[in-house]
């Protein structure tokens, strides 16, 4: 499946990643010249999470050293991927996934105790069949930034391989990565909580929900096609619905979109987005992110929290997409995570086309009558 990035610069990095494609139409094999021998080390600018796979793929790699291990992990992984703190590998390698796995959490704004969110999957579908002539993988850590220019891959006999982003290597290799789905599912969880217990949430009204209410469907969206490097994995898109509360308070809720696999995909989910039985006009906006596997979601939901009290209600409707942008960190417009678009404005009576503000995407419509139970 190809991942997902939209960032707002996006249409260069398209252009140069094109662009070396047509060059170079086979797949890229690293040569002799891009083996570095010596203990691997991720570099210094990478950020915590980076960091901390970078040093368990390269433990990972040194397990892969040993037959029987690559015995037991290749298949396994093949068939799809494992949990690297369920895996049994060697006492070295399960102490370093543990502590990977509590530097990423940290680094997510996660609770210690959320459990595992590292997996080891295959690079690319078609190194499968290069595992089952028993060719020896390199092991890689997802990058958490699409406009990376090199991957480092780990060699179980030791040093390092330069890998391409952009074009397939001949070798397979196994990534490390964030488990975004897994950590998103808890993170926004958490979001959800902070936000709860600052009265940022649009109530629901008992009255109104038992006559029935006004909400927005999304029949079909597509997000656009901006050809993200090979080795990253799916990254998993939220959106945040905003508007104003019956009490006048900017509100906000956060709507997770697990079915956004691809870019360049038409998905008809018929999911409802937008439930205006909590707001006192009749008008929503909606800002919708990725998260690549650096989001920090305590840090998300502070923003959140910031932009939302510092709104205050002129009595008519004023657009909230501009202030949670802009509540966000500046690192957050570099891969974590990343702008996808915004709608401004959608109401009970929004129908048809609505394209993003950024031209990102698009999304179809319609209004839906929720009947009460």
């Amino acid at each position: 499946m190809k991942p997902r990035s939209f960032r707002l610069a996006a249409s260069s990095v398209c252009l140069a990643a094109t662009t070396l494609i047509a060059a170079t139409a086979a797949p890229a094999q690293a040569g002799p010249d891009d083996v570095r021998r010596g203990a691997p080390s991720a570099p210094s600018t990478v950020g915590p999470v980076l960091a901390a796979t970078d040093r368990l793929a390269s433990v990972v790699a040194g397990a892969l050293a040993d037959p029987a291990t690559r015995g037991r992990l290749v298949p396994a992984v093949t068939a799809g991927p494992v949990d690297l703190l369920a895996v049994r590998l060697d006492a070295r390698t399960e102490r370093a996934a543990r502590s990977a796995n509590q530097a990423v959490l940290a680094a997510k704004g996660l609770p210690a105790t959320s459990g595992s969110v590292l997996r080891l999957r295959l690079g690319h579908e078609n190194m499968a069949a290069a595992l089952t002539r028993a060719e020896v993988p390199l092991v890689a850590a997802a990058p958490t930034d699409d406009a990376t220019t090199t991957v480092t891959g780990h060699d179980p006999a030791g040093g390092q391989v330069v890998l391409d982003p952009v074009r397939l290597p001949a070798r397979p290799v196994l990534v490390v990565e964030v488990d975004v789905a897994r950590a998103m599912e808890r993170g926004l969880a958490q979001v959800r909580q902070e936000l709860a217990a600052r009265n940022l949430t649009a109530a629901r009204p008992a009255a109104r929900t038992q006559a029935g209410y006004w909400a927005t469907k999304v029949n079909a969206v597509r997000l656009g096609d901006d050809k993200e490097p090979w080795i990253k994995g799916g990254a998993e898109i939220f959106t945040v619905v905003t508007g104003f509360g019956l009490d006048g308070k900017a509100t906000a809720s956060i709507v997770e979109m697990p079915y956004l696999d691809n870019d360049g995909t038409v998905y008809h989910p018929n999911q409802l987005l937008v439930h205006f039985n909590g707001y006192k006009y009749n008008l929503a906006d909606v800002v919708m992110w990725e998260d690549d596997g650096d989001t920090n979601y305590r840090d998300l939901a502070k923003a959140l929290i910031t932009a939302l009290l510092t709104i205050v209600d002129q009595g008519v409707y004023t657009p909230l997409v501009n202030a949670i942008i802009d509540a966000m960190p500046a690192s957050w417009w570099t891969d974590d995570p990343d702008y996808v678009d915004s709608w401004y404005t959608l109401s009970t009576g929004s129908s048809g086309r609505l394209h993003g503000a950024a031209a990102n995407g698009w999304m179809d419509v319609a209004p839906y009558w929720v009947q009460p139970l």
